[in-house]
């Protein structure tokens, strides 16, 4: 009977070898299109959105410009809190 755990191979020959790398490299190069593919749909995807955001918008930039100019900035600012005291119950 024959052990089979242990199989005594010959290493693999020159073409063996060739026929490898050139498999490898095709590989990488598939992969590596696909990566561009990718990167050039999301690319495209995100400029779509950013343009439908950017026109969607473009009614709330307009009204915002219109308040900016009709308000300028450069009052004044007071921070604080304020208590009202007219509504106080008198002691007797």
């Amino acid at each position: 009977m024959k052990n089979l755990s242990y199989s005594t191979t010959e290493p693999p020959s020159l073409l063996r070898k060739v026929g490898g790398f050139i498999l490898a490299v095709a590989l990488v190069g598939l992969a590596l299109m696909f990566s561009v593919l990718l990167f050039a749909v999301v690319l495209v995807a995100g400029a779509a959105m950013w343009g439908y955001l950017w026109w969607r918008t473009r009614d709330l930039r307009k009204q915002m410009r219109e308040q900016m100019r009709a308000h300028p900035p450069g009052g004044v600012v007071i921070e604080g809190e304020a208590i009202d005291v007219t509504h106080t119950r008198e002691r007797k």
